[in-house]
């Protein structure tokens, strides 16, 4: 296994990711979405499987990071920032800020955090004040792969772990 490890939780085993089946208005867009945090990957797999009683599982691939960064146009947050904020609320409302990109990487409006951002869309909050409340968390980590060329050519499927 050479590259990145990332995880896709879920319910199932999913060998052949296809990055146009997702949600869409989701943080990063309509894509296939792995997290390089085993932990955050198993917690996904539960919250899913929960939901649709079934088997929790989670997917490991190898991700040729270095070759998509070089390759293709991506997108990478490192902090909750504005830039991080906007993005977030462009996508949860319909506006599709991921369309220019094959790869957005960072944060995740989880539940740490995404009371913050429904409470600044809703317009409870100011920006000023989504942006101070969210400098307070550190940001955990997801990627999603918007081009399927990514998935075809850089993302090479390991094995499936049962939770």
């Amino acid at each position: 296994m050479s590259g990145l490890i990332v995880y896709h939780g879920g319910t199932q085993t999913v060998e052949n990711p296809l990055c146009k089946i997702g949600r869409k208005n989701l943080d990063f867009g309509e894509g296939f979405y792995v997290t390089d945090i085993h932990s955050q990957a198993v917690s996904w797999a539960k919250n899913t499987a929960l939901k649709r009683r079934e088997t929790p599982v989670v997917n490991i691939y190898s991700l040729d990071k270095e070759s998509v960064l070089k390759d293709f146009h991506c997108k990478i947050f490192t902090v909750y920032d504005a830039d991080w904020l906007n993005f977030i609320v462009e996508n949860r409302s319909g506006h599709n800020a991921a369309k220019s990109f094959d790869y957005v990487e960072g944060g995740v409006a989880n539940d740490r955090i995404i009371d913050t951002v429904n409470l600044y869309m809703s317009g409870l909050i100011d920006f000023e004040a989504a942006l101070k409340r969210l400098s307070e968390h550190q940001p955990n980590n997801h990627i999603c792969i918007l081009n399927q060329k990514i998935i075809d050519n850089y993302l090479t499927y390991n094995d499936t772990e049962r939770i």
